[in-house]
């Protein structure tokens, strides 16, 4: 096979997956997690369940992979504007946090996805080792962002990196939990996780 027709296949096989992800995301927003068939979401995407099938296990492996996507997007948005903060960004340590967590979530990001998820995977020991898999990616990339912060602008925290890291991870958890039971809007669960994690990373900052 030469190498043209394998990255065609590749990019198919790419664009196949973001079709089906698209597709779930959407039908997870009509009907939720556990009334979102397999069918349903080949037919939204316009393909077969074979196709579903090459691209993943099942279901659940497909919803684990769309949070995935969303928690990177906004991932890489506090990654940019980290990048993009100036000298004079350390004035004021409150604003400062609040720019770089405001992009914590965002319109595309499902609190009540990832709440089904961590629901399932509570049930599921297979979905559960994945699940904490993609915490313990998350928690790596939260850590460089925090790493990144530290080191431009020479500040010290209460709790080693990693520590720090993992709390906001978990407040993030059990945030989407909670607004989840409550029954919340995802909007409102933003703005709920944007200022529970401000709150908890002006706490960590030591200002000695």
């Amino acid at each position: 096979m030469s190498d043209v027709t394998q990255r065609a296949g590749s990019r198919r096989r790419e664009q196949t997956r973001a079709r089906l992800l698209a597709a779930a995301h959407e039908i997870f927003g009509e009907v939720g997690m556990d009334a979102a068939s397999v069918e349903m979401i080949c037919e939204r995407a316009g393909f077969t369940r074979g196709a579903f099938y090459s691209n993943f296990d099942s279901k659940d492996e497909l919803f684990l992979a769309l949070i995935t996507q969303l928690a990177e997007e906004k991932l890489d948005e506090v990654a940019v504007r980290v990048r993009d903060l100036g000298p004079d960004a350390l004035a004021d340590t409150s604003a400062l946090v609040r720019q770089v967590v405001g992009a914590s979530f965002g319109e595309r990001m499902e609190p009540h996805l990832i709440s089904e998820i961590r629901a399932q995977a509570l049930r599921d020991p297979k979905l559960a080792q994945a699940y904490l898999a993609w915490q313990g990616v998350l928690r790596s990339r939260v850590e460089g962002i925090m790493q990144a912060v530290v080191d431009a602008y020479g500040l010290r925290l209460r709790l080693p990196l990693g520590d720090a890291a993992q709390l906001l991870v978990d407040v993030s958890d059990d945030t989407c939990a909670r607004a989840t039971l409550e029954g919340r809007p995802a909007t409102e669960v933003a703005g709920l996780m944007n200022d529970r994690l401000a709150r908890i990373v002006e706490i960590l900052i030591d200002p000695s």
